[in-house]
């Protein structure tokens, strides 16, 4: 029976709803979160905002403290979960390394089992332009394909994300391209509902004054849950509102969280950044690109010789001209193909010259910023752009690399 893209996901997701709902490997970190959001809430409605339901007299507005709360809490979880709950820009995996970049060096040889081969060459980096400007874009070893600008490789969820800002724990997904909008919406919410509990909750202070307990001690006393909340409030709000300040820079600057960690103390121009009115309405007002990977499609049943004709053995006597032996020609030819595998898997990373730190994005700190990492793709001011300079193997199939070869041998 033929399997869903889901089932067969390489990355670290979990999947709920038959693939509809698209979650991160931490994805139970969300219960803490929404407990952080329901609790102090729940304790809001029952012991302070039901004694305000009377005490605005005029019109009963008393009851609209009750409903914003339970209202804006719901907007909250909502915004909680579409954030946590989609594709946030997951760049499609590549089933082989892209064959246009893929080369034979016959300057470059190997000796593998007593036969010189030639070294296979692969550029690590390209250059691409981004509003005139040259950024060097890297290979993804894991995905098998050149990040796009801006992308980077999750480590936790295993994927290459667009546009990656960070892993946030508390939301359980990786934050990128396609729920950034939707994940500062719920950390600039999280801090107003935090403001409007505090603000509610001393007003309920004022009034026990006003009334049978006219010091604060007395108020306190007779309403704890009170003072529980504004402490509470208080605390959360140096969190969610520094961070809410914090992405309003990036926002205002078109920078990632990503980015602003590697390039603090670089000083390197800001190729993205095209003004604060226009990056705002980059965020805001421009349309929420469709998800790349379908995930609920059936895998089509691709045979891997469609990819790649398998040549069989009376085929590869027809290519023999040499006049030998035909079967000792087509076992020479298996051979150096599985010659060539063993040589596509040698990873000679010590020659690169690249930041060997930016591989994969770690895990963010309390607020949902990175703790250590460092782009994939990096501005360049024509000093440090690579470009297919450095060999480099990868796997073949060794068929591929029987007709590789046989081709060499042709020319």
């Amino acid at each position: 029976m033929a399997k869903r893209v889901y089932e067969v996901w390489k990355g670290n997701n979990k999947f709920l709803i038959g693939g509809r709902l698209l979650f991160g490997p931490d994805a139970r970190s969300l219960l803490v979160t929404i407990s952080l959001i329901l609790v102090p809430v729940v304790i809001f409605c029952v012991f302070v905002a039901r004694h305000l339901l009377h005490q605005f007299a005029a019109y009963n507005t008393g009851y609209a403290v009750l409903i914003v709360a339970i209202v804006f809490t719901l907007y909250v979880l909502a915004l909680l979960l579409i954030t946590s709950a989609q594709d946030p820009g997951i760049v499609p995996r590549a089933s082989h390394p892209p064959e246009e970049e893929f080369s034979y060096d016959p300057s470059v040889t190997g000796d593998i089992g007593g036969r010189q081969t030639p070294g296979l060459q692969f550029p690590r980096t390209k250059e691409v332009f981004v509003n005139g400007r040259p950024v060097r874009i890297k290979y993804c070893d894991t995905c098998m394909l050149y990040r796009p600008p801006r992308c980077s490789h999750c480590s936790i969820c295993n994927n290459c994300v667009q546009r990656f800002d960070h892993h946030c724990p508390w939301v359980g997904q990786c934050i990128g391209q396609r729920n950034y909008r939707y994940f500062f919406m719920f950390v600039s919410s999280s801090a107003l509902l935090c403001v409007y509990v505090f603000a509610m909750s001393a007003l309920y202070i004022k009034f026990l004054m006003d009334g049978d307990y006219p010091t604060v001690w007395k108020a306190l006393k007779h309403s704890p849950a009170s003072i529980i909340l504004m402490a509470y409030c208080f605390i959360a709000m140096w969190f969610v509102g520094g961070l809410t300040g914090f992405h309003l820079y990036l926002i205002g600057t078109n920078q990632t969280t990503y980015e602003n960690f590697r390039y603090r103390a670089d000083n390197r121009p800001n190729v993205y950044d095209q003004g604060c009115i226009s990056n705002f309405l980059e965020v805001f007002c421009t349309k929420t690109s469709p998800s790349r990977n379908k995930f609920r499609a059936y895998i089509q049943e691709e045979s891997f010789n469609n990819r790649l004709q398998v040549p069989r053995p009376h085929d590869l006597v027809e290519e023999d001209d040499s006049g030998g032996d035909p079967r000792a020609k087509v076992e020479d030819d298996l051979e150096l193909g599985g010659d060539l595998l063993k040589i596509s898997r040698r990873r000679n990373y010590e020659e690169f010259e690249g930041d060997d730190d930016d591989e994969e994005a770690q895990q963010d700190d309390g607020l949902g910023l990175p703790v250590s990492q460092f782009p994939d793709n990096e501005p360049d001011n024509g000093q440090n752009v690579s470009r297919g300079r450095r060999g480099m193997s990868w796997e073949i199939s060794p068929l591929e690399g029987v007709t590789s070869m046989r081709k060499e041998s042709h020319d």
